[in-house]
């Protein structure tokens, strides 16, 4: 049957509960006693004697009267509230104690010296407080006659006390039939009824709830809408290879949120990127229907070239875990690279030789370490096929050459006293290997927000001509600067330029 389905359940239930509980309400206040009760609270314990009370260290300030009296040298002024918070009102015959009076306050440790009512919100109850009717105080208890209440009516006693100190307990009891005397707290301003009874708020929430789960139903369980700018066709990424497990993740997210989007990642290096983009827009094409990623900005680029800031990454320094170096300077790492320091012991490692593994020239993150960190150096020639031995006895150093990321990575975490440089998040995946503190910074998502990590560099997205407003390329590229790709980039350690944080480092790098 086609109306059989979970949310129809839920709605028929959600109505049925409705009604039901209609009638639970009618039913409950004709066939159920409801509890009369007395609520009461203390709204000032205050001391006014010379003798401190309140634990401050000061005394209080007594002129007149207060200075005079005999005996008040540790006195209290406590107001006392008593109240029908109940849901009944409260008759005369409605106490049960066996002597003429109702209720009893008792002050622990403290002597009743006066008491005066106060504040009643209805004039008719002042006629209660006689001693005839059993208004009396004793030693530390206040007697209290049976005084009608109707629901939220309520009347204060102003005590003064002598001995005890402030805050010592006050308890009134009696016996009410049907119901009884408890302390309560002030929830809402005096002489205000609470809006709703209780059973009136369970019923609104238990409704409440049922509507919600009925909405959660519909919302999951109908086919989810794609989001506004949704694009599709085939689309092709390529360029960096150290940013490049940020951009596939970001485009499973897209093809995921929007169906009918092929995008294929291709990493091979910034420079590769922008030049297999550069015959793309040379074919004759308004606009290629692809993307490069480059590390940092390229320069000298023709005018049908179009460059976005993705986002700001960090590099690091790292080196096989034989070696115990955890910090270099940047003198230190360029002496390196110049073939000047050709052993760990040289800067306080290990006795082992340096063996360098380098990207190639198609490398973004090659160009970046010879900017940020060589200073525009180059370095040393290529000089071994398997990063390990020199092609030459007479070669000075052992350098090799490869062409991605992991590649890199793989080596130096494999050959003892190796060092290489790489996107920060992906060397701290690899095991065998350990980044280094760069003149004492140590590479880290804080430290490039802050402008204080020399090896950061912002990502670009490169594309030829203008994308049409409709194209997957446009969509795809707004959806990786400024949609839910941002958070993908935030789960890889890198800063979104158009978050608050990366903006500013972002404009700095352009």
């Amino acid at each position: 049957m086609s109306w059989l389905s979970a949310e129809n359940i839920v709605a028929v239930l959600t109505a049925a509960l409705g009604i039901a509980a209609s009638f639970a309400v009618v039913w409950y206040e004709r066939r159920v006693p409801r509890r009369r009760r007395i609520g009461y609270r203390v709204q000032m314990d205050m001391p006014i004697g010379g003798d401190n009370h309140d634990g401050q260290g000061q005394e209080n300030i007594r002129l007149g009267l207060f200075n005079d009296l005999p005996d008040m040298s540790d006195a209290s002024l406590v107001l006392l509230r008593v109240e029908n918070d109940g849901a009944q009102s409260v008759a005369v015959n409605d106490y049960t104690g066996g002597d003429l009076h109702g209720l009893t306050a008792v002050f622990s440790d403290r002597v009743v010296r006066g008491v005066t009512v106060t504040q009643p919100n209805a004039d008719h109850l002042m006629e209660h407080f006689l001693p005839s009717r059993g208004m009396r105080h004793s030693g530390n208890t206040i007697y209290l006659p049976r005084v009608p209440l109707d629901r939220g009516e309520h009347y204060k006693l102003l005590v003064l006390l002598t001995g005890g100190s402030v805050g010592c307990a006050v308890r009134v009891a009696g016996g009410i039939q049907e119901g009884a005397v408890k302390p309560n707290r002030s929830t809402t301003v005096d002489d205000k009824p609470p809006l709703f009874s209780r059973p009136a708020r369970l019923i609104t929430i238990v409704l409440t709830l049922c509507v919600m789960f009925l909405a959660s139903i519909i919302v999951v369980g109908d086919d989810p809408l794609p989001p506004i700018g949704c694009a599709t066709g085939q689309l092709t990424v390529n360029g960096s290879t150290a940013f490049a497990p940020v951009v596939q993740e970001i485009a499973g997210r897209y093809e995921s949120d929007c169906p009918g989007s092929d995008i294929t990642v291709e990493a091979r290096g910034s420079n590769e990127g922008i030049e297999r983009l550069m015959e793309a827009g040379g074919s004759g094409k308004e606009s290629p229907t692809m993307i490069a990623i480059h590390d940092g900005i390229r320069s000298q680029l023709g005018p049908g070239f179009r460059g976005e800031r993705v986002a700001v990454s960090a590099f690091a320094v790292v080196v096989n875990d034989e070696v115990s170096v955890r910090n270099l300077t940047i003198e230190q790492v360029r002496g390196v690279y110049r073939g000047d320091v050709v052993n760990w012991s040289q800067v306080g490692g290990p006795d082992l030789p340096i063996l360098l593994v380098s990207r190639d020239a198609n490398s973004g993150t090659r160009d970046l370490f010879r900017r940020r960190i060589l200073a525009g150096m180059g370095e040393p020639a290529f000089t071994s096929q398997d990063c390990e031995h020199r092609n030459s006895p007479q070669d000075k150093v052992v350098r090799c050459e490869l062409n991605s990321t992991e590649r890199v990575l793989r080596n130096v975490a494999g050959l003892p006293g190796a060092i290489g440089y790489s996107e920060l998040r992906t060397a701290e995946a690899v095991q065998g290997l350990h980044t280094v503190r760069i003149d004492g910074q140590e590479p880290s998502i804080e430290a490039i927000g802050k402008s204080v990590y020399p090896f950061a560099e912002v990502e670009y997205a490169y594309t030829y001509g203008e994308p049409p407003a409709d194209s997957l390329t446009l969509s795809f590229l707004d959806y990786l600067t400024r949609g839910g790709g941002q958070n993908a980039i935030r789960d890889h350690g890198d800063l979104p330029c158009y978050s608050p944080e990366g903006f500013r480092r972002c404009q700095e790098e352009s």
